[in-house]
């Protein structure tokens, strides 16, 4: 790919298997998809939210085993020979990096859950070996059977946190990571619409090509300082 005028049908990047899922993305210009207040470098930067939020959105209604692809259409003409590869690297970091905290936050929720069934596993021991000393020391009383059923319920409800955990809340969190794994793996594909003009790429994502070269609005505004000097 060359810099310059595009027709509408040119593209740039991975090619795109024809049994793929595709999600499709417009945006007026490439860096719209990442977070404007990260300081991180490119390759690095995290995603809008609201761009996450419809990636993963539109990926949730896929099935499960079904191969993901991401179709990127922009405005503009072709711009860097390598921006579609540095569009998918970024994207590619960003998803594994959120498998990485899916999985770092479910190892913490089962930490939680092991102490958690320790703790309510003594507390229920504790509570009904107390009931049944305290019924016996009332002779079978009925005082004695209500306070029995009193710390029998109590040491069931110590067991609530852990049964939750081990019952409920893990299996999300690993299917978020596991998704987010096939959205580390998809391939991604530049679309060109060149709805505006040849040189609008000077302006937009990536600021630095892979070189180092420093181009468009940043390079122009160090060249108007250079002159200033």
């Amino acid at each position: 790919m060359t810099t310059g005028t595009a027709t509408p049908e040119q593209s740039a990047g991975d090619p795109i298997p024809a049994k793929c899922a595709v999600i499709q993305v417009h945006v007026t210009e490439l860096r719209q998809l990442f977070n404007s207040i990260d300081p991180s470098p490119f390759r690095s930067r995290d995603l809008d939210p609201k761009a996450e939020e419809f990636i993963v959105g539109w990926a949730k209604e896929f099935g499960r085993t079904q191969h993901l692809a991401l179709e990127v259409s922009i405005d503009r003409s072709a711009g860097l020979p390598d921006e579609a590869a540095v569009l998918r690297d970024a994207i590619h970091e960003f998803f594994r990096q959120r498998a990485l905290g899916y999985r770092q936050r479910l190892r913490e929720l089962l930490r939680v859950g092991r102490i958690s069934l320790a703790i309510g596993l003594v507390v229920l021991a504790s509570a009904v070996a107390m009931g049944n000393f305290l019924a016996s020391l009332m002779k079978g009383g009925e005082v004695g059977q209500i306070l029995r059923e009193m710390l029998v319920v109590g040491g069931w409800v110590s067991m609530w946190r852990p049964l939750e955990i081990f019952l409920y809340d893990w299996w999300p969190i690993r299917e978020e990571a596991r998704l987010s794994d096939r959205l580390a793996e998809m391939p991604v594909r530049i679309k060109y619409l060149n709805a505006v003009g040849p040189e609008a790429w000077k302006a937009d994502w990536p600021a630095v090509a892979q070189s180092g070269e420093r181009v468009g609005a940043e390079a122009a505004r160090d060249a108007s300082n250079n002159r200033g000097r």
